[in-house]
Protein backbone atom coordinates (compact mmCIF):
# COMPACT_ATOMS: atom_id res chain seq x y z
CA UNK A 1 0.00 0.00 0.00
CA UNK A 2 3.07 2.33 0.88
CA UNK A 3 4.48 1.24 -2.31
CA UNK A 4 1.70 2.35 -4.43
CA UNK A 5 0.83 5.58 -2.57
CA UNK A 6 4.64 6.29 -3.19
CA UNK A 7 3.99 5.83 -6.94
CA UNK A 8 1.41 7.79 -6.81
CA UNK A 9 3.08 10.91 -5.20
CA UNK A 10 5.73 10.47 -7.61
CA UNK A 11 3.47 10.98 -10.45
CA UNK A 12 1.37 13.99 -8.92
CA UNK A 13 4.74 15.88 -8.56
CA UNK A 14 6.28 14.83 -11.98
CA UNK A 15 2.50 16.58 -13.09
CA UNK A 16 3.06 20.05 -11.32
CA UNK A 17 6.75 20.02 -12.60
CA UNK A 18 5.73 19.66 -16.09
CA UNK A 19 5.30 23.57 -17.48
CA UNK A 20 2.16 24.06 -19.07
CA UNK A 21 2.51 24.87 -22.53
CA UNK A 22 1.13 27.64 -24.84
CA UNK A 23 -2.77 26.27 -25.43
CA UNK A 24 -2.24 27.36 -28.64
CA UNK A 25 1.76 27.10 -29.97
CA UNK A 26 3.07 27.29 -33.09
CA UNK A 27 6.63 27.07 -32.97
CA UNK A 28 6.82 25.92 -36.45
CA UNK A 29 4.67 28.78 -38.37
CA UNK A 30 3.89 29.53 -40.71
CA UNK A 31 3.18 25.94 -42.61
CA UNK A 32 1.22 27.39 -45.43
CA UNK A 33 0.56 30.34 -47.24
CA UNK A 34 -0.54 33.38 -45.74
CA UNK A 35 -3.22 35.66 -46.70
CA UNK A 36 -3.41 39.37 -46.31
CA UNK A 37 -6.59 40.75 -47.30
CA UNK A 38 -6.69 44.46 -48.09
CA UNK A 39 -10.30 46.33 -48.21
CA UNK A 40 -9.49 48.37 -50.48
CA UNK A 41 -9.95 48.64 -54.17
CA UNK A 42 -6.84 47.32 -56.62
CA UNK A 43 -4.28 49.69 -57.45
CA UNK A 44 -4.58 52.08 -54.45
CA UNK A 45 -1.87 53.47 -51.97
CA UNK A 46 -3.00 50.41 -49.61
CA UNK A 47 -2.74 48.10 -52.61
CA UNK A 48 0.66 49.26 -53.45
CA UNK A 49 2.36 48.95 -49.77
CA UNK A 50 1.24 45.61 -49.06
CA UNK A 51 2.63 43.94 -52.68
CA UNK A 52 5.86 45.94 -52.32
CA UNK A 53 6.32 43.72 -48.83
CA UNK A 54 4.49 41.11 -49.53
CA UNK A 55 7.58 39.09 -51.78
CA UNK A 56 10.67 39.98 -49.26
CA UNK A 57 8.11 39.12 -46.32
CA UNK A 58 7.59 35.56 -47.99
CA UNK A 59 10.92 35.14 -48.58
CA UNK A 60 11.60 35.63 -44.93
CA UNK A 61 8.52 33.38 -43.80
CA UNK A 62 9.63 30.81 -46.20
CA UNK A 63 5.55 30.83 -47.61
CA UNK A 64 4.27 32.99 -49.97
CA UNK A 65 1.99 35.63 -49.15
CA UNK A 66 -1.32 35.64 -51.16
CA UNK A 67 -2.94 39.56 -51.37
CA UNK A 68 -6.44 39.18 -51.50
CA UNK A 69 -8.42 42.89 -52.81
CA UNK A 70 -11.83 43.08 -50.57
CA UNK A 71 -13.08 46.36 -50.89
CA UNK A 72 -16.46 47.59 -50.08
CA UNK A 73 -18.56 49.28 -47.12
CA UNK A 74 -15.89 51.49 -45.97
CA UNK A 75 -13.15 48.80 -45.92
CA UNK A 76 -15.86 47.21 -43.37
CA UNK A 77 -16.23 43.88 -45.74
CA UNK A 78 -13.03 42.94 -46.17
CA UNK A 79 -11.69 43.82 -42.57
CA UNK A 80 -14.98 41.47 -41.20
CA UNK A 81 -13.78 38.91 -42.97
CA UNK A 82 -10.34 39.02 -41.13
CA UNK A 83 -12.54 39.38 -37.74
CA UNK A 84 -14.03 36.63 -37.88
CA UNK A 85 -11.19 33.60 -39.28
CA UNK A 86 -9.66 31.41 -37.64
CA UNK A 87 -6.99 33.24 -35.05
CA UNK A 88 -4.19 31.18 -36.59
CA UNK A 89 -1.56 33.52 -38.39
CA UNK A 90 -3.02 32.41 -41.81
CA UNK A 91 -5.27 35.25 -42.41
CA UNK A 92 -4.25 38.70 -41.78
CA UNK A 93 -5.61 42.36 -42.88
CA UNK A 94 -3.81 45.40 -43.86
CA UNK A 95 -5.42 48.96 -43.03
CA UNK A 96 -5.23 52.20 -42.74
CA UNK A 97 -6.85 55.09 -40.33
CA UNK A 98 -9.99 54.38 -41.71
CA UNK A 99 -10.42 50.82 -39.45
CA UNK A 100 -10.41 53.19 -36.24
CA UNK A 101 -12.63 56.04 -37.95
CA UNK A 102 -15.21 53.68 -39.88
CA UNK A 103 -17.11 51.88 -36.75
CA UNK A 104 -17.20 55.62 -34.89
CA UNK A 105 -19.41 57.05 -37.52
CA UNK A 106 -21.25 54.00 -39.12
CA UNK A 107 -22.74 51.95 -36.21
CA UNK A 108 -23.51 49.43 -38.72
CA UNK A 109 -20.18 48.22 -39.04
CA UNK A 110 -19.28 44.50 -37.77
CA UNK A 111 -16.01 45.37 -36.21
CA UNK A 112 -14.42 46.24 -33.07
CA UNK A 113 -10.56 47.76 -33.52
CA UNK A 114 -9.68 47.43 -30.40
CA UNK A 115 -11.78 44.17 -29.57
CA UNK A 116 -11.46 41.78 -32.74
CA UNK A 117 -7.86 41.90 -33.44
CA UNK A 118 -4.66 41.57 -32.43
CA UNK A 119 -2.25 44.20 -33.88
CA UNK A 120 1.20 42.90 -35.77
CA UNK A 121 3.09 46.27 -36.56
CA UNK A 122 2.54 49.84 -38.37
CA UNK A 123 3.90 49.49 -42.24
CA UNK A 124 4.23 53.06 -42.95
CA UNK A 125 3.39 56.60 -42.18
CA UNK A 126 2.33 59.66 -43.86
CA UNK A 127 2.10 62.97 -42.45
CA UNK A 128 -1.12 65.18 -43.82
CA UNK A 129 -0.06 68.72 -45.17
CA UNK A 130 -2.00 72.15 -45.35
CA UNK A 131 -2.29 73.42 -48.56
CA UNK A 132 -4.51 76.18 -50.06
CA UNK A 133 -5.76 77.65 -53.13
CA UNK A 134 -2.40 80.34 -54.65
CA UNK A 135 -4.82 83.08 -54.56
CA UNK A 136 -5.10 82.93 -50.67
CA UNK A 137 -3.10 85.30 -49.08
CA UNK A 138 -1.02 83.41 -46.50
CA UNK A 139 2.40 82.27 -46.45
CA UNK A 140 2.41 80.04 -43.41
CA UNK A 141 0.18 78.61 -40.92
CA UNK A 142 0.09 81.93 -38.59
CA UNK A 143 -0.92 84.13 -41.66
CA UNK A 144 -3.22 81.57 -42.83
CA UNK A 145 -5.27 81.33 -39.33
CA UNK A 146 -5.26 84.99 -39.64
CA UNK A 147 -6.73 85.30 -43.13
CA UNK A 148 -8.82 82.63 -42.14
CA UNK A 149 -10.41 84.74 -39.35
CA UNK A 150 -10.66 87.74 -41.03
CA UNK A 151 -13.64 86.29 -43.59
CA UNK A 152 -17.03 86.76 -42.42
CA UNK A 153 -18.47 83.41 -44.02
CA UNK A 154 -15.51 81.70 -42.47
CA UNK A 155 -13.24 79.17 -45.65
CA UNK A 156 -14.44 76.09 -47.26
CA UNK A 157 -12.31 73.29 -47.49
CA UNK A 158 -12.54 70.01 -49.72
CA UNK A 159 -12.03 66.50 -48.55
CA UNK A 160 -11.98 62.94 -50.13
CA UNK A 161 -15.93 62.38 -48.39
CA UNK A 162 -17.64 62.75 -45.72
CA UNK A 163 -15.43 60.98 -42.36
CA UNK A 164 -12.43 60.60 -44.67
CA UNK A 165 -9.61 61.12 -43.05
CA UNK A 166 -9.00 64.82 -44.20
CA UNK A 167 -12.41 65.61 -43.22
CA UNK A 168 -11.36 64.50 -39.47
CA UNK A 169 -8.16 65.97 -39.53
CA UNK A 170 -9.44 69.33 -41.09
CA UNK A 171 -12.44 69.42 -38.19
CA UNK A 172 -9.99 68.62 -35.55
CA UNK A 173 -7.83 71.63 -37.04
CA UNK A 174 -10.86 74.04 -36.84
CA UNK A 175 -11.75 73.02 -33.42
CA UNK A 176 -7.92 73.48 -32.44
CA UNK A 177 -8.29 77.23 -33.77
CA UNK A 178 -11.79 77.67 -33.65
CA UNK A 179 -11.96 79.01 -37.06
CA UNK A 180 -15.24 78.72 -38.59
CA UNK A 181 -14.80 76.45 -41.73
CA UNK A 182 -17.47 74.60 -44.27
CA UNK A 183 -16.54 71.02 -45.10
CA UNK A 184 -17.61 70.54 -48.61
CA UNK A 185 -17.13 66.78 -49.77
CA UNK A 186 -16.01 65.30 -52.84
CA UNK A 187 -16.19 61.69 -54.45
CA UNK A 188 -12.35 61.02 -53.84
CA UNK A 189 -9.09 62.38 -54.40
CA UNK A 190 -9.00 64.08 -57.88
CA UNK A 191 -12.15 66.09 -58.16
CA UNK A 192 -10.67 67.24 -54.29
CA UNK A 193 -7.83 68.30 -55.71
CA UNK A 194 -9.23 69.98 -58.48
CA UNK A 195 -11.68 71.79 -56.79
CA UNK A 196 -8.70 73.47 -54.53
CA UNK A 197 -6.78 74.39 -57.49
CA UNK A 198 -9.84 76.23 -59.07
CA UNK A 199 -10.44 77.77 -55.90
CA UNK A 200 -13.82 76.20 -55.39
CA UNK A 201 -12.57 75.35 -51.87
CA UNK A 202 -9.41 77.53 -50.16
CA UNK A 203 -7.54 74.39 -48.41
CA UNK A 204 -7.17 71.00 -47.88
CA UNK A 205 -5.35 69.21 -44.94
CA UNK A 206 -4.58 65.52 -47.05
CA UNK A 207 -1.70 63.54 -47.82
CA UNK A 208 1.12 65.05 -50.01
CA UNK A 209 0.11 62.57 -52.86
CA UNK A 210 2.18 63.02 -56.13
CA UNK A 211 -1.01 64.92 -57.31
CA UNK A 212 -0.66 67.69 -54.45
CA UNK A 213 2.97 68.20 -54.48
CA UNK A 214 2.80 68.35 -58.02
CA UNK A 215 0.20 71.59 -57.97
CA UNK A 216 2.57 72.86 -55.09
CA UNK A 217 5.42 73.11 -57.47
CA UNK A 218 3.93 74.25 -60.49
CA UNK A 219 2.86 76.68 -58.42
CA UNK A 220 -1.16 75.90 -58.62
CA UNK A 221 -1.17 75.37 -54.53
CA UNK A 222 0.70 76.81 -51.98
CA UNK A 223 1.77 74.51 -48.79
CA UNK A 224 2.05 75.88 -45.28
CA UNK A 225 2.84 72.84 -43.19
CA UNK A 226 2.98 69.42 -41.68
CA UNK A 227 0.95 68.00 -39.59
CA UNK A 228 3.74 65.81 -38.23
CA UNK A 229 4.78 65.05 -34.54
CA UNK A 230 8.46 65.35 -35.67
CA UNK A 231 10.07 66.91 -38.78
CA UNK A 232 9.24 64.76 -41.46
CA UNK A 233 12.13 63.27 -43.29
CA UNK A 234 10.02 63.67 -46.79
CA UNK A 235 9.44 67.16 -46.57
CA UNK A 236 12.32 68.56 -45.57
CA UNK A 237 11.66 72.44 -44.37
CA UNK A 238 7.77 72.51 -44.26
CA UNK A 239 7.25 73.58 -40.65
CA UNK A 240 5.07 71.58 -38.27
CA UNK A 241 1.60 72.99 -37.90
CA UNK A 242 2.15 72.23 -34.06
CA UNK A 243 4.30 74.85 -34.04
CA UNK A 244 1.26 76.90 -34.46
CA UNK A 245 -1.42 75.19 -32.89
CA UNK A 246 0.39 72.85 -30.18
CA UNK A 247 -0.28 69.48 -30.19
CA UNK A 248 -1.96 69.54 -33.59
CA UNK A 249 -0.49 66.17 -35.17
CA UNK A 250 -2.63 63.97 -38.12
CA UNK A 251 -0.63 61.34 -39.98
CA UNK A 252 -1.97 58.44 -41.98
CA UNK A 253 -0.77 54.95 -40.49
CA UNK A 254 -0.98 51.50 -42.61
CA UNK A 255 -0.44 48.21 -40.62
CA UNK A 256 -1.19 44.71 -40.27
CA UNK A 257 -3.11 43.10 -37.76
CA UNK A 258 -4.52 39.58 -37.39
CA UNK A 259 -7.79 37.78 -35.70
CA UNK A 260 -7.54 38.19 -31.62
CA UNK A 261 -6.69 35.64 -30.02
CA UNK A 262 -3.88 35.26 -32.54
CA UNK A 263 -0.90 33.10 -30.59
CA UNK A 264 1.59 35.58 -29.53
CA UNK A 265 4.37 33.36 -30.87
CA UNK A 266 2.97 33.64 -34.47
CA UNK A 267 2.44 37.36 -33.85
CA UNK A 268 5.91 37.72 -32.78
CA UNK A 269 7.12 35.55 -36.06
CA UNK A 270 5.08 38.40 -37.88
CA UNK A 271 5.96 41.04 -36.40
CA UNK A 272 10.04 40.30 -36.36
CA UNK A 273 9.86 39.63 -40.23
CA UNK A 274 8.10 42.77 -41.17
CA UNK A 275 10.37 44.91 -38.69
CA UNK A 276 13.35 43.29 -41.10
CA UNK A 277 11.59 43.92 -44.23
CA UNK A 278 11.00 47.75 -43.67
CA UNK A 279 14.16 48.39 -42.69
CA UNK A 280 15.28 47.27 -46.08
CA UNK A 281 16.57 50.71 -48.34
CA UNK A 282 14.80 49.23 -51.60
CA UNK A 283 11.65 49.37 -49.42
CA UNK A 284 12.19 52.78 -48.04
CA UNK A 285 12.88 53.87 -51.70
CA UNK A 286 9.44 52.69 -52.89
CA UNK A 287 7.26 53.88 -49.95
CA UNK A 288 8.73 57.56 -50.55
CA UNK A 289 8.12 57.15 -54.42
CA UNK A 290 4.17 57.61 -52.91
CA UNK A 291 5.03 59.81 -49.90
CA UNK A 292 5.04 57.53 -47.07
CA UNK A 293 7.89 56.52 -44.57
CA UNK A 294 8.48 52.95 -44.05
CA UNK A 295 8.02 52.13 -40.41
CA UNK A 296 7.65 49.47 -37.52
CA UNK A 297 6.99 48.95 -33.86
CA UNK A 298 5.96 46.60 -31.52
CA UNK A 299 3.05 44.77 -31.28
CA UNK A 300 1.87 46.38 -27.58
CA UNK A 301 3.02 49.99 -29.19
CA UNK A 302 0.44 49.52 -32.00
CA UNK A 303 -2.14 48.65 -30.17
CA UNK A 304 -1.71 51.27 -27.70
CA UNK A 305 -1.64 54.24 -30.78
CA UNK A 306 -4.95 52.63 -31.98
CA UNK A 307 -6.70 52.54 -28.45
CA UNK A 308 -5.27 56.39 -28.55
CA UNK A 309 -6.43 57.19 -31.60
CA UNK A 310 -9.92 55.53 -31.37
CA UNK A 311 -10.20 57.73 -28.19
CA UNK A 312 -9.28 61.11 -30.25
CA UNK A 313 -11.68 60.53 -33.11
CA UNK A 314 -14.48 59.60 -30.52
CA UNK A 315 -14.50 62.61 -28.88
CA UNK A 316 -14.26 65.14 -31.96
CA UNK A 317 -17.18 62.56 -33.60
CA UNK A 318 -19.48 63.65 -29.92
CA UNK A 319 -18.40 67.10 -30.51
CA UNK A 320 -18.85 67.55 -34.25
CA UNK A 321 -21.59 65.20 -34.84
CA UNK A 322 -19.78 63.85 -37.98
CA UNK A 323 -21.29 60.32 -39.00
CA UNK A 324 -20.68 58.51 -42.53
CA UNK A 325 -22.83 59.31 -45.70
Amino acid sequence: MKTFRRILLAIAAATVAVPALPAFAQSDFPTKPIKIIVPYPAGGLSDFQVRAVAEPLGKLLGQSIIVDNRPGASAGIGTQVVATSPADGYTLVFVNNGFVITPLVNKTTMYDPVKDFAPVSVVSTSPMVLVVNSEVPATDVPSFIAYAKAQPGGVEYGSAGTASFGHMATALFSQATGLKMTHIPYKGEAPMSLALRTGEVKTLITTPSPQIMGAVKEGKLRLLGVASSKPAPLLPGVKQISDTVPGFTAEVWFGLFAPKGTPPDVIAKLNAALVKVLATQDIKDKFATVGATAESNAPAIYGKMVREESARWADLIAKTGIKAE
